[in-house]
């Protein structure tokens, strides 16, 4: 189920956004679950990852081809994508920033995320800290 947060606030709200501006971010936040299947894909692809899961530090530099030139620029760019998200919630609030995340990340509202996890914080502070995510985002993503 989707959120239902109204997609503009009254001008004078402090964490006003545009309406397409707080859409263009929600759907970029959306594709954050995408995101993640893809860079453990390409880390494994590349061989990044070990089998137990831990990251290699070192890359081997004799036969690197195009191609997985080209499959490590798009982990970067997957990697500042996902990065992005996480230092924004953190900004955000330390303490509630994983549910944030969750919220933004998967379209659902405060009421899936308490009937799943038990949300320590009231339904206004969590949309109050929803809204300055947003806010937050549009001025990192500027």
């Amino acid at each position: 189920m989707a959120t239902t947060l109204r997609p503009e606030l009254k001008p004078n709200n402090k964490y006003w956004i545009e309406k397409h501006r707080y859409y263009e971010l929600k759907h970029f936040c959306l594709q954050y679950p995408t995101w993640k299947k893809k860079y453990d894909y390409l880390a494994h692809d590349l061989g990044l990852v070990s089998p137990s899961g831990c990251i290699k530090s070192e890359l081997i530099a004799d036969g690197i081809i195009d191609r997985t030139s080209e499959k490590a620029v798009e982990l970067a760019h997957i990697a500042n994508k996902i990065s992005l998200l996480r230092v924004v919630t953190l900004k955000t609030d330390r303490e509630l920033g994983s549910y944030i995340l969750k919220g933004v990340s998967r379209g659902v509202s405060y009421d899936a995320l308490n009937t799943e996890e038990a949300l320590p914080c009231s339904k206004d502070t969590y949309y109050d800290l929803y809204r300055k995510f947003f806010w937050l985002l549009d001025k990192e993503r500027d």
